[in-house]
């Protein structure tokens, strides 16, 4: 195992991180490089990603958390979950496929009910519903707060 170290992103780097969103197959919409933590190899290769993305003025979703798929099982992403969450402000927000809630409640984090989530998420819940249940996926989007 090659070591990493954890830092912001640089202007330099969006392109990759935009690759590693498509890589892995999570939302690539909202990728701003300035928001971003990543995880680099002493080569300078992107082997990790997340960022704190807002929603308005008042919101916020710890988002984009990638590892390359060769370098799953690593700490990557929990060390980049950390280091986010350090300081962030609170409530924090994340959305993730339901099978991933185990690991995000190992942070605190604990899925809420539609009447409790914010209008942003309300909207991004009923419409990931039905992307699944047009694409016959048996999983469902889990939209869950740090308080």
């Amino acid at each position: 195992m090659a070591e990493y170290t954890l830092r912001p992103a640089v202007e330099a780097e969006a392109a990759a991180i935009q690759d590693l969103i498509h890589l892995v197959g999570i939302n690539p919409t909202g990728l701003d490089w300035r928001r971003f933590i990543v995880a680099v190899t002493p080569e300078g290769q992107i082997i990790g990603c997340g960022q704190l993305k807002p929603h308005g003025r008042d919101l916020l979703e710890l988002a984009s958390i990638a590892v390359l798929p060769d370098r799953r099982g690593e700490g990557i992403a929990r060390a980049v979950i950390e280091r986010l969450l350090e300081g962030s402000p609170r409530p924090l927000y994340l959305t993730c496929v339901s099978r991933l809630e185990p690991f995000y409640e190992r942070f605190g984090f604990c899925a809420i009910e539609y009447d409790q989530m914010p209008r942003y998420f309300q909207r991004l819940s009923k419409l990931a519903g039905l992307v699944f249940t047009l694409s016959k996926r048996s999983e469902t989007l889990s939209v869950m707060k740090l308080k």
